[in-house]
């Protein structure tokens, strides 16, 4: 199995709208994207690729076919200390359980590394995510603590609790 990071372009826009589903909602997106959406997504990542500046996001590419998302945003300070730089990933239904995942964490962090974004790539997370939290756990990231956020919220609209998890990535 060959795991691959790739920018995300117009074309991949039904791929990637098909592999989002009840959990990719719950736990990273809170609503569904749309052709519209998820177009002005992908544009807004291409325009931060060419300054080189805040997030820089890639589809995940599994043997040729698309099996999720991962972006890393140094712009994100919701929780983070200085240098931290967070990562945020999903994995399409069909390619979970198999490390594509921790794949994708793994090549997103070699990219932070290679492109000196930041001293530590960073992981928020809803404690009740258990398959995210093993990625964490997986990937050497170590649980820093708890935290309310002061941007993510639960659908009622309550602040969510999260928890932070952290990797040097230099010194």
């Amino acid at each position: 199995m060959v795991t691959e990071l790739r920018r995300l372009r117009f074309d991949d826009v039904n791929a990637h709208n098909a592999g989002e589903d009840d959990a990719t909602v719950r736990w990273l997106t809170g609503g569904r994207g749309t052709v519209t959406s998820t177009a002005a997504h992908f544009e807004r990542l291409a325009r931060n690729a060419e300054s080189g500046q805040g997030a820089q996001g890639f589809g995940v590419w599994v043997d040729g076919r698309l099996a999720g998302y991962v972006d890393c945003d140094p712009d994100v300070n919701d929780g983070l200390g200085s240098g931290d730089v967070n990562i945020t990933y999903g994995v399409h239904q069909w390619a979970r359980g198999v490390g594509v995942a921790s794949e994708a964490v793994r090549l997103i962090c070699d990219f932070i590394r290679g492109n000196e974004f930041g001293s530590c790539a960073v992981i928020r997370v809803d404690p009740d995510n258990r398959a995210s939290v093993r990625v964490a756990e997986k990937c050497g990231f170590a649980l820093v603590r708890n935290f309310v956020s002061a941007t993510d919220k639960h659908p009622d609209g309550s602040a969510a609790v999260l928890a932070l998890y952290r990797l040097k990535l230099r010194p």
